[in-house]
């Protein structure tokens, strides 16, 4: 499949990528993990509003192109709503029951894309920057498009973006990412209409996530845990 031309894309990664490359002190774990063709689906932790450009980054790294879940309202947002259309992410009109993001979704991983998705919805309300409980979209994309799910966690972005109060610029951040193994889920399409199945895989994700943070955080130079 021809690959399209794209120059949102090339304009972000030419420009924003090279300052924060040399912004942050960052640390890389597992990206092998991620396949180098074909598609792939991979559930983030959400602690900061950095995130998707902390995400987005550790796919370059792995030599693939990301392609975002975000929230419809972004397409909308002055300053940004071009970069979003023009960098083809797929938007998702969120409490409306609307189901075509998930279309798009599927048709992105049928094209062999990558699918970086933030199961909790938003960025974690939790005080210890932990994830919250998931929403089961993730798992039911999963299912319908017949892929695994690839965890990839972060830390060290919390302090940087935060919706309300000051955030902290200050050089040399540490922030760290890491991708765990691929999270297999049991059943195809059809299990996405067994409620009980889709929430208990749902709580399986979130807990791997949870888990993968507490390992990364508690291993974060501690000089920087509270700047």
């Amino acid at each position: 499949m021809a690959r399209r031309r794209e120059p949102w894309y090339h304009a972000i990664r030419w420009t924003i990528f090279p300052l924060l490359r040399v912004w942050f002190r960052w640390r890389f774990e597992g990206l092998d993990t991620i396949p180098s063709t074909g598609p792939v689906l991979i559930a983030c932790n959400h602690a900061s509003y950095l995130d998707p450009l902390v995400n987005a980054y550790a796919v370059l790294r792995a030599r693939r192109r990301p392609r975002f879940l975000a929230k419809q309202e972004l397409f909308r947002a002055p300053g940004i709503k071009w970069a979003m259309k023009g960098t083809r992410q797929i938007p998702v009109a969120r409490g409306t029951g609307d189901r075509s993001w998930l279309d798009a979704a599927e048709r992105a991983l049928a094209a062999g894309e990558v699918v970086l998705v933030y199961p909790e919805g938003t960025v974690t309300k939790r005080a210890d920057g932990l994830p919250m409980e998931g929403k089961t979209g993730t798992v039911r994309l999963a299912l319908a498009a017949g892929v695994p799910i690839v965890p990839m966690v972060s830390w060290g972005s919390a302090p940087v973006w935060q919706k309300s109060g000051p955030g902290s610029l200050r050089p040399g951040r540490p922030v760290w990412v890491r991708v765990g193994d691929p999270i297999t889920l049991e059943g195809d399409a059809t299990a996405i209409e067994e409620y009980d199945l889709v929430v208990a895989r749902t709580q399986q994700v979130m807990d791997t996530l949870t888990a993968l943070t507490v390992e990364l955080r508690d291993r974060y130079p501690a000089d920087w845990r509270d700047r």
